[in-house]
Formats: C-alpha cells, structure tokens, sequence
C-alpha cells in the first residue's frame, strides 16, 4: 500500500471510529484526546489528519450523509421509477433506523447545531437541503407517472415524508423498531391514498 493509501485508509479509520461514538453520544462529544485513545494514535497522529475538532466533526458527518444515501437512496434508483420507487425509499429510511445503533448522527447533529451558526450548521443543512431535493425529485417523478395527483407540491410531499420518518426513529428507540415501523408504514399507506389520483 503506498502512504498515500495508507494515510486514506488510517483516515477513514479514525471517521469510522468517531462516526460510532458520535452515535452514541452526539458530534459535541467527539474529542481529540479520546478518540486518539480510542484509535491507538496519539493525538498529534489524529491532528495530522484532522486539523481541529471541527474538521473531524465535518468529516464526521459527511460520512453520515454517505452511508445514509447508500442504504437509503441508491437500491432505491434500481426501483421503477415512480410509487415503487418512492416507497422502496421510504422502506429502506424506515430501515434506517435499525442501521444506526444509538441514533442517527444526521438527525441528532440538527437537534445539536439547528440554533447555533457556524459551520457546522451549515454543513448539517446543506444535507437537509439535498436531501429534501433527492426526495422531492422521487415525488416529481410519481407526479410524472401519473401515480399522484397532478397538482401535487413536490417540496410539500417531501415534508410530510420526512416527518413519518422522523417519528419511525423517535419511535423505534421508546417502543421497539417493529411497532415504530408497522405504524409509519400505515401512516405512509394512509398518506399515498390522499395524493392518488384514484382516491
């Protein structure tokens, strides 16, 4: 492996290994000190890969938006465009929540930085932002089949997804997964029937 390799690969280590603890405990609890520990380096062996806190804390979540476009979204766009497809999205968000032991980095990072400016809160909503974009566009595209109402507010239907989504993992941890999902996938059905043409 050249160094360059290895220095990505010793990289991604130290994100694999704060993106757990950031499960857990939140972005605000990553420290140089114990993730150092943690890893088997030295803090100036973290420092040379991440030149703050707030650098691990970007990096961090980055890679939270990337695994959660990975289970999330993309198996989906092997979906029929259309119904199918958004509901394979809403199937695998669903799902999500049994991917992220302890939480979701995304949704606690908007919980931790919603009121306080800066750069982190700008990264957090930079992946709110295309996030709610890839899922309006999925909406569009069912609008476009013919599966929902042709007056449909893409950017509308993306909110109420998101917020069936948001209470599935609010759920999931008080309740149990199974029941968390169970309800959202009625509450889905339920929502569907409104913007079908056929209701």
């Amino acid at each position: 492996m050249t160094a360059t390799g290895k220095g990505a690969a010793t990289r991604d280590s130290i994100v694999d290994r704060a993106y757990a603890l950031a499960s857990s405990s939140g972005l605000e609890s990553l420290s140089i000190g114990p993730l150092a520990q943690a890893v088997g380096m030295s803090k100036s062996g973290v420092f040379a890969h991440f030149g703050s806190r707030e650098d691990l804390q970007l990096a961090v979540l980055d890679a939270a938006g990337q695994r959660f476009l990975a289970h999330v979204l993309l198996p989906a766009l092997k979906v029929r465009r259309g119904l199918p497809r958004l509901r394979a999205i809403m199937a695998a968000w669903f799902d999500w929540a049994r991917q992220t032991a302890g939480g979701c980095v995304l949704l606690a990072a908007a919980n931790e930085y919603d009121d306080r400016p800066g750069v982190l809160r700008d990264r957090v909503q930079q992946h709110e932002i295309r996030w709610r974009s890839d899922l309006a566009r999925a909406v569009q595209l069912a609008v476009d089949s013919g599966e929902l109402l042709s007056d449909t507010d893409p950017m509308q239907v993306a909110f109420e997804l998101y917020g069936l989504a948001l209470v599935v993992h609010h759920d999931a941890g008080l309740t149990g997964l199974e029941a968390a999902v169970e309800r959202g996938q009625r509450a889905l059905d339920r929502l569907m029937h409104s913007y079908s043409p056929n209701s």
